[in-house]
Formats: structure tokens, C-alpha cells, sequence
């Protein structure tokens, strides 16, 4: 899998057009992003949506890199080449200073994932101390759900999340331009 660096990715922004698509919901997106980016969320990621590409290769951005990742693995999978992550995503972009534009303040994936099972685990445990064995399996399931995740990098509440409403903010998600 090629990567390229931030520093590097907008160095050559800067002498053309480059086709950077950042992965992560259209409210991450639109909460920051970089300079030039154009959102097309993992989950409705397909070939067909970067057409408009046209043989160019394209970057592939998200908060650190495991969404961009997977987003290549997906187009591979499909036959599709010429791609490269950005590595360290979005948070190497911001920690280089390079240009990003921000908009409205928004829990990132990651973010919201800590606080459901951060709470179902409280939850859980007031409901054994409350004497109901019900709690313990609230518990169990949140634990076991962290596990999955972190064994096979794929979080299913994540990508539940992902298609929430409130990750859904069509103002941040500008279509891509395509080419005649």
C-alpha cells in the first residue's frame, strides 16, 4: 500500500489538482478537514464515485488512517489501483499546520463509540448493583464488542454510528465535480 506524507500530498496541491478524498462522515468532514478534500463517506464509497478521476491517483485521508485504509482495501477488492493513504490522516495534516477548513464542532466516530460504551458499562453496573444479573451481559457484550474491535480492526457500533442522522450533515458533503 503506497503512502505519502501530509507535508508532501499538499506541496503537490499546490503545483495542481489532486484528488483527495476524505472518508470519515460528512460531519467530521465538515467539522475540519483539509484544504482541497472532497468527502465521500466509507460507507457509500464505490468505483463508480471516483470516476471523475479519470486515471489520476487518488489520496485517501480520514482521522488517522484506518478508514483510508479500509477504503482502499474496499476499491482494491473491486480492481480499482492507483491510490495512496495520507498517513497519519487529518491529525498529521492539522499537526503539520497545512490548510484546513473548519465549520461546525463534531464528535468524531472514535469519540462517540467511548461514550455509548462508556455509558452502557456504567449502566450495566448500576444494574448489578442493583442486585439484577441483567447488567453483567451489558457489561459482557461492551467488553467483548471492544475486544472484536481491536482484534480485527473493524467496530460494528462504528460503523452503526456512521450512518446516524447525526453524522449525516448533507452541507458538508459537497459532490464530486465530474468530468465530461
Amino acid at each position: 500500500m503506497q503512502t505519502i506524507t501530509a507535508t508532501t500530498l499538499a506541496n503537490m496541491q499546490q503545483q495542481g489538482v489532486v484528488n483527495l478524498i476524505d472518508v470519515r462522515t460528512p460531519a467530521e468532514f465538515g467539522a475540519s478537514h483539509a484544504k482541497g478534500a472532497t468527502n465521500i463517506p466509507l460507507d457509500k464509497l464505490e468505483p463508480s464515485s471516483l470516476a471523475y478521476c479519470s486515471g489520476s491517483p487518488v489520496y485517501f485521508i480520514c482521522k488517522s488512517g484506518i478508514r483510508a485504509q479500509k477504503a482502499m482495501e474496499k476499491l482494491a477488492e473491486s480492481g480499482f489501483s492507483n491510490m495512496v493513504q495520507v498517513e497519519g490522516g487529518t491529525d498529521a495534516w492539522i499537526d503539520a499546520r497545512l490548510p484546513v477548513l473548519k465549520g461546525k464542532k463534531a464528535l468524531g466516530l472514535e469519540q462517540q463509540v467511548r461514550v455509548i460504551v462508556g455509558g452502557m458499562s456504567l449502566v450495566g453496573a448500576g444494574i448489578v448493583m442493583a442486585g439484577q444479573p441483567l447488567g453483567l451481559a451489558i457489561v459482557a457484550a461492551m467488553g467483548a464488542g471492544m475486544i472484536y474491535a481491536g482484534i480485527t480492526n473493524n467496530c460494528g457500533l462504528a460503523m452503526i454510528l456512521a450512518k446516524a442522522p447525526w453524522n449525516q450533515n448533507a452541507k458538508a458533503c459537497p459532490a464530486p465535480a465530474m468530468s465530461s
